[in-house]
């Protein structure tokens, strides 16, 4: 499944178990409208559904990973009514929640500037690779806003207070201080980051493809959660259910007569 050159998203699907979703919009930097947050929901929403799927490169055409909100958009916005407002943000907390909540594996692939909602597009990542020239920024307070919608998932994926820092600062940082900060997995140069987004990809898909989506739920679900005895029986119980499955008793039996599992791709 292809979408044509002009859509604002570039969808490509490389193999029928690896989709690459390419925001496209290069002349306005890749920032978000009404009409890109729709498009993500959507696609996001239909790859969540496909099994055999493995995972989903996050990347952008052009110079800039993403700008933010759309400059048109804004002007628009500056007129809106409260309800409005309340309608159009909620529409990018939903498009954010549907990614966060993919079942698939997610690599996000930063070549340019990540800024304002390019960062909750980052943050949703499950692995985020970035070039060493990529300066990221909060900068919703320049304009006297705030990010609220991205911040349940920057919070995650910066740390409380280094957010604290760049929220309250809007000051840009670079991919560096993003690695060193613990945002950013994979830092490398431009001309190398295919191929390390493709030395990921080739990991990913070399797992048990439901144990991959399994540990992805289970970050999700513990992260924070309190040490209960329920959390101990849901944790014993998660690993009860994937040794019995099938996929994992290949894995075992693969590992103990030293051959490749099953779900291994030729």
């Amino acid at each position: 499944m292809n979408t044509s050159p002009s859509s604002l998203l570039d969808l490509r699907r490389p193999s029928s178990h690896v989709a690459e979703v390419w925001l496209n919009r290069p002349e306005v930097r890749n920032a978000f409208n009404d009409d890109v947050i729709a498009e993500l929901t959507q696609v996001f929403a239909a790859l969540s559904q496909e099994d055999d799927l493995r995972v989903i490169v996050l990347g952008a055409h052009g110079k800039a990973f993403c700008a933010g909100a759309d400059l048109n958009w804004m002007r628009a916005m500056a007129d809106y009514s409260w309800d409005q407002n309340r309608a159009d943000a909620q529409k990018l907390a939903d498009m954010l929640w549907t990614l966060y909540q993919c079942p698939v594996p997610i690599v996000g692939r930063i070549q340019g500037d990540c800024y304002a909602g390019g960062m909750g597009l980052a943050a949703v990542c499950d692995v985020l690779v970035a070039a060493e020239e990529v300066t990221f920024c909060l900068s919703e307070a320049r304009l006297g806003l705030l990010p609220a919608t991205i911040a349940p998932y920057v919070l995650r994926a910066l740390g409380e207070q280094a957010s604290r820092r760049y929220m309250v600062t809007a000051e840009r940082f670079s991919a560096a201080q993003a690695h060193a900060l613990g945002f950013v997995h994979e830092l490398c140069s431009a001309g190398a980051l295919d191929a390390k987004v493709a030395e990921l990809v080739a990991t990913l898909t070399a797992n048990g493809p439901k144990a991959a989506r399994e540990c992805k739920r289970l970050v999700r679900d513990v992260a924070g959660a309190p040490l209960t005895i329920e959390l101990r029986a849901d944790t014993a119980q998660r690993i009860a259910d994937i040794r019995s499955s099938i996929e994992g008793r290949e894995g075992v039996q693969s590992f103990l007569n030293k051959r490749k599992p099953g779900w291994l791709l030729p």
